[in-house]
């Protein structure tokens, strides 16, 4: 099991009220809220191996380089160094639940210059067995393969009920299979990412092509050909946006060969640094968050 980690504390931080607060005040919602989050997700999918993968660099410069607006619109208005818009009481505790994680033992791997989706796609390619990733990010939606059992866990109503993403699903609601996402990405762009797209081609015209010319160099040489179906304005649309697309497929696709460093991935049964671990709770007030997370942790490994 994949953690899209980042996307799992803004949900939580978001879904629980601020007033739950460490002893001397401090919101701890994130935390706590992470901590159910990986316990129901334990208790419900029993993974035997588990990874939290974080943002070591939420818009690597090689993106930026290719898609100058990628991710613009969540810089910091007042960062000068890039760093990500992040709520004022957020981020105060991402390195408690870096801390946290830590010391139950569960392992987290980010990388210099990529992102946690990226951490994902290496880990997802690289399994021998079936991968669940849970996201609520639909970029990750590329990574999806019936024939290798990677199925995406995409929360609906909170963790404990997300929508089993494989193929069959992506092509119901996008008209295109998994491994056409990427393409359908590129071609519809995504505002959130600050990825501009193609003018005039949204989601369903965008779904249309694809099925029509197989994948994105096959539009592109549609486009090229005066003897395809394809409209004028279309066409004109394509071609005027030759540029963008030359890069869109790098910067959209998730890497799947990032250099990662050695961990255990194995989930733990019991905690790894116990002593840093109680101080942490103490300090925090995590109280039956990390109860039940350590529980959930234990019984799994009671199964294993």
């Amino acid at each position: 099991m994949l953690l899209d980690t980042a996307s799992l504390y803004f949900r939580a931080y978001f879904g629980v009220p601020e007033s739950m607060k460490s002893p001397d005040g401090q919101p701890v919602n994130a935390v706590r809220g992470l901590l159910d989050f990986i316990t129901r997700l334990v208790q419900d999918h029993r993974p035997d191996q588990l990874v939290a993968c974080m943002d070591a660099d939420w818009r690597p410069q090689w993106r930026v380089d290719l898609i100058p607006s990628y991710k613009t619109h969540r810089l910091a208005e007042e960062a000068a160094d890039g760093e990500e818009e992040v709520p004022d009481t957020l981020a105060p505790q991402v390195p408690v639940i870096e801390a946290v994680l830590d010391a139950i033992g569960i392992a987290r791997v980010g990388v210099a210059g990529y992102e946690a989706d990226d951490v994902i796609g290496t880990l997802a390619t690289a399994a021998t067995g079936p991968v669940q990733i849970v996201t609520g990010d639909r970029d990750l939606f590329q990574l999806v393969d019936d024939a290798r059992a990677v199925t995406v866990l995409y929360p609906v109503k909170g963790v404990g009920h997300p929508q089993v993403v494989d193929n069959a699903y992506i092509e119901e609601k996008y008209g295109v299979g998994a491994a056409s996402y990427a393409d359908l990405a590129a071609l519809r762009g995504d505002t959130s990412d600050g990825l501009p797209g193609v003018k005039g081609i949204g989601e369903k015209t965008a779904a249309q092509l694809l099925q029509t010319y197989g994948d994105l160099a096959g539009v592109r040489a549609a486009a090229l050909d005066p003897a395809s179906k394809i409209t004028p304005a279309r066409r004109k649309n394509l071609l005027d946006g030759a540029a963008y697309l030359d890069v869109a497929p790098t910067v959209v696709e998730v890497a799947r060969d990032v250099p990662l460093p050695a961990f255990d991935p194995a989930l733990p049964a019991e905690p790894i640094d116990p002593m840093t671990l109680e101080s942490l709770s103490t300090r925090w007030g995590l109280g039956t968050s990390l109860t039940r997370t350590l529980d959930a942790l234990a019984e799994a490994g009671k199964g294993a």
